[in-house]
């Protein structure tokens, strides 16, 4: 059986979509092929990789992609999810082949202000949010 191939899509490819695509990985093993990028690729967000330490998972050596080399390369994806706001989930490109997009809205991590525990609080909470609608997304898989 061929796996599905999942991009998970946001802003800078910086938190949302780095912690969407390593919670699938999580969950749902190797039923699935995933990536994530981004609009305009940044930095790895330092809490975001923090946040997924503590589920086991290390992200410190990835780069930030942006999803238009991924539609240049002319990649396919069984599934595109945005994880960013309605305003900038419309800039996602039509992949080809491209047999469902889908969007989750998500409080964007590099926004959260306070102290550095406020922070790390706030990015937990968006971690499990993310987690919650994964669980709820694979059982209809």
């Amino acid at each position: 059986m061929t796996k599905k191939k999942v991009l998970f899509v946001c802003i800078h490819n910086s938190a949302r979509s780095q912690m969407a695509e390593e919670l699938l990985r999580k969950l749902a093993g190797e039923r699935f092929e995933v990536e994530s990028a981004g609009f305009e690729p940044g930095k790895l967000n330092p809490v975001v990789v923090e946040v997924l330490k503590e589920e086991g998972i290390d992200i410190t050596a990835k780069q930030t992609k942006a999803v238009f080399d991924l539609y240049k390369k002319g990649n396919r994806y069984d599934y595109v999810v945005t994880v960013c706001d309605e305003s900038n989930a419309e800039r996602c490109p039509i992949f080809p082949g491209l047999s469902q997009r889908l969007h989750w809205s998500f409080t964007d991590p590099s926004r959260f202000e306070g102290t550095p525990e406020e922070k790390l609080a706030k990015t937990k909470k968006v971690k499990e949010e993310i987690n919650h609608q994964l669980k709820e997304w694979l059982r209809g898989q």
